[in-house]
C-alpha cells in the first residue's frame, strides 16, 4: 500500500508515461534517463503490489490499478501547485495581486488617488477593483472575492470576522430639484421639513437591511419615519431621480459631490448628521504582504475633499495619521 515513502518524482514520471505513451518519451519530457523513469514506476508498483501498465502493448496502456492511481496522482500534484500559488505572494517582498472592494462614491472620490499613489510607491502590486453595494461587499469578503474593502460603517457587517479601521467621516446632505418647496428654506435644512416630502434613499426597497442605513437611522433618532418612495445604491441614479422630482434625496456627501447634480441643489442638513467610512478585512485570513502594503497606504492616504479623517482611536485628526500595529 502507499505510504509516506512515496516521492513526488515517482508521480511525475508515472504521469509522464501516461501522457507520452512510452517510457522513452517520458524520459525525454521529464529530462530524466529512461532507466530512472522505469525505476520510479517500478517503485510505485512495488508499493501498490499491482502493475500500473500493460507493457506488452504499444503504446503502453494503463491497468485498472494504474487508472485509479493516475486520478489521485494528478490530485496530489495539483494540490502542490495550488500550495505553491498560495505561497507566491509572500515571496519577493510586496508583489502580487490585491482585490480591493469599494462602493460607488468611494470609488469615485478616493480610489483614483489611491491607485495613482500606489503606481509610484508599489508598482509591483496590481490592484483589482471590485465594485459592489455595501452588503454585497460583505459577502465578497466572506467568500474570498476581495482581500480588503472600503465600506460605510453602517449597517454593521453581519460577520463577526470582519475587522475594520475607520478612515473618514462625511456629512449627510439633502438634495432636491430646483423650484422644490424646500428651496424656500434657509441652510441648514431641518430634518422635519425633509420628512414632509417623499424621500429617495440609499439601499433597496423592501429589504430589511435598508433600515440600517444612515438616512433611516437619522429619521428614527429624531422620532420620524422614513418610508422611501424609491431607493438605490448608485449615487447618480439617486440624483437623477431627484432631478425628475421623484422625491427628495438624503444621502452621504461624497455621493452628491461625485455626481452630476445639474438641476439639483445639494444642501446641508440641520444637525451633526454623518456617514463614517472604514477599510475592512477578514480577521480570520492572513493578509499577504501586498495586501498589508495596500492597507497601510489606504490608512495613510489623504481623505476625500469635504471629509474629516478619523484616527484609529476614533478622534478627528486633520493631518498626520497613526498607523495601527496590525499594519506596522
Amino acid at each position: 500500500m502507499l505510504d509516506s515513502d512515496v516521492r513526488l518524482e515517482w508521480f511525475v514520471s508515472f504521469l509522464a508515461v501516461i501522457e507520452t505513451g512510452s517510457f522513452v518519451a517520458a524520459a525525454e519530457s521529464t529530462r530524466r534517463s529512461q532507466p530512472r523513469v522505469s525505476q520510479h514506476v517500478a517503485a510505485l508498483e512495488k508499493l501498490i503490489g499491482q502493475p500500473l501498465f500493460d507493457r506488452k502493448k504499444r503504446p503502453v496502456q494503463l491497468t485498472d490499478a494504474g487508472r485509479a492511481l493516475a486520478v489521485q496522482a494528478r490530485h496530489v500534484l495539483r494540490a502542490l501547485e495550488e500550495a505553491e500559488s498560495a505561497m507566491a505572494p509572500w515571496r519577493g517582498g510586496t508583489r502580487g495581486i490585491v482585490s480591493l472592494g469599494s462602493y460607488p462614491s468611494a470609488s469615485a472620490a478616493f480610489v483614483p488617488g489611491l491607485l495613482k499613489g500606489l503606481a509610484a510607491t508599489d508598482p509591483d502590486i496590481k490592484v483589482v477593483i471590485s465594485e459592489h453595494a455595501t452588503l454585497e461587499l460583505d459577502d465578497r469578503l466572506v467568500s474570498g472575492g476581495v482581500d480588503l474593502y472600503l465600506r460605510p460603517m453602517a449597517p454593521r457587517p453581519a460577520s463577526a470576522s470582519v475587522a475594520s479601521l475607520p478612515l473618514w467621516r462625511e456629512p449627510l446632505v439633502v438634495l432636491h430639484a430646483e423650484g422644490h418647496p424646500l428651496a424656500e428654506l434657509p441652510d441648514p435644512v431641518p430634518l422635519a421639513a425633509v420628512a414632509d416630502h417623499p424621500v429617495v434613499s440609499i439601499g433597496r426597497l423592501g429589504e430589511p437591511e435598508t433600515a440600517e442605513y444612515e438616512a433611516h437611522q437619522l429619521f428614527q433618532e429624531h422620532g420620524l419615519t422614513l418610508d422611501p418612495v424609491q431607493a438605490t445604491n448608485q449615487p447618480q441614479t439617486l440624483v437623477s431621480l431627484v432631478a425628475e422630482d421623484i422625491g427628495v434625496g438624503v444621502t452621504n456627501g461624497l455621493a452628491a459631490w461625485t455626481s452630476d447634480t445639474t438641476g439639483v441643489r445639494v444642501r446641508p442638513l440641520d444637525g451633526p448628521h454623518e456617514r463614517r467610512v472604514a477599510v475592512c478585512w477578514d480577521s480570520t485570513r492572513p493578509l499577504t504582504p501586498a495586501a498589508r502594503s495596500i492597507l497601510r497606504t489606504i490608512v495613510e492616504s489623504d481623505t476625500p475633499a469635504g471629509t474629516t479623517r478619523i484616527t484609529p482611536n476614533g478622534h478627528e485628526q486633520p493631518d498626520r495619521v497613526l498607523v495601527p500595529r496590525i499594519i506596522a
